[in-house]
Formats: structure tokens, C-alpha cells, sequence
């Protein structure tokens, strides 16, 4: 059932609000999943926090001009599913990656963070990026060593103290 020209604006309209908003996009070309699999993969996006969409590759080029996703418009053919990550920047790729491991159907065509095309072969760099609390938790342990490490330095002053004392005592002892 064809699409009229007003869903077909609402559609572009949508996909634009949240390709303004995100901050990766993977593309994806699904020819032959079932289903079954594809309710599946909705799902975990839903989970992750990944706005998922299948949308004819002319309205996806319409919705992503304008965006740093536009880079994407020049290999935009065949059976396509956008992935945008909404907070985390690796989700959509991780999400992706992941899918297509069990499910080799599923192939993974290009991504895009930042205003760059990423190629299909480079995903894994986007999906190994940190999440949010692991890129904080990395932060902060570097915060907390130089801190660390001073007060086992000041620690160590009384510390070596105390040896040369026992150390005095015991060679009275033995004398």
C-alpha cells in the first residue's frame, strides 16, 4: 500500500527530528530476515535506547539533508534500516554488530558519527567505543591516581620512620 503525500512528509518530518537530535547512524541492508527477527531486533533498539526505522531510501535522503548524517545520501540504494543513537554514540552500531553476528542477513552498509561516513568494514570502531558510565568510570580513575599516589607518598615519610626505629631497637637488642 502506497504511501499519500502527507504520511510521506510526517515520515521524512520524523526521521529528520531524530536524525537532528542523534549522534551516530548505521545503516543497515535486511533483505531476507524474517519476522520473527525483525520484531526481535526492534525491540533490543528499543531497549538500548536506538531509534530503528525502515524508510524508502528517498525519503531518508530527504529527512537527512541538512544533518551530519547527509554524508550517508550518496550510497543509499537497496533494502535499507536506519539505526540513530540517541545518547550513546556506539549503541546503534553495538546493536548492529551484534544482530548481524547471529542473524547473517542482516548487512551492515555504512555509519556516521560526527559529519563522517564510516564504512561498513570500520563499524567495529564506532561499536567499541566506551558507554557513557564506562568513558566516566575510565575519567575518573585517571582523576584519582595522581591523588593516589600522593598519599601513599606522604604515607611512606612516617612509614619509613617507624622501620628505622624498629630497626634501631632491634640491633640494641642484639648488642
Amino acid at each position: 500500500m502506497a504511501l499519500t503525500r502527507q504520511e510521506k512528509e510526517a515520515v521524512v518530518a520524523e526521521v529528520a527530528d531524530v536524525a537532528s537530535s542523534a549522534i551516530s547512524a548505521v545503516a543497515a541492508e535486511y533483505r531476507g530476515i524474517s519476522v520473527t527477527d525483525m520484531t526481535e531486533l526492534r525491540a533490543k533498539a528499543r531497549e538500548t535506547g536506538v531509534y530503528m526505522r525502515v524508510v524508502k531510501n528517498s525519503l531518508a535522503r530527504r529527512a537527512v539533508q541538512g544533518t551530519e548524517f547527509e554524508c550517508m545520501q550518496d550510497d543509499m540504494s537497496g533494502p535499507l534500516l536506519f539505526a540513530f543513537s540517541q545518547e550513546d554514540p556506539g549503541a546503534a552500531a553495538r546493536l548492529v554488530r551484534d544482530f548481524a553476528k547471529e542473524n547473517d542477513k542482516l548487512v551492515v552498509r555504512m555509519a556516521a558519527v560526527g559529519g563522517q561516513k564510516l564504512e561498513a568494514s570500520e563499524i567495529g570502531k564506532l561499536a567499541n567505543l566506551p558507554t557513557r558510565d564506562q568513558a566516566i568510570s575510565m575519567l575518573m580513575s585517571v582523576m584519582q591516581a595522581p591523588v593516589g599516589k600522593f598519599v601513599r607518598t606522604l604515607n611512606e615519610v612516617p612509614g619509613k620512620l617507624v622501620r628505622t626505629v624498629e630497626a634501631v631497637r632491634l640491633s640494641k637488642d642484639a648488642a
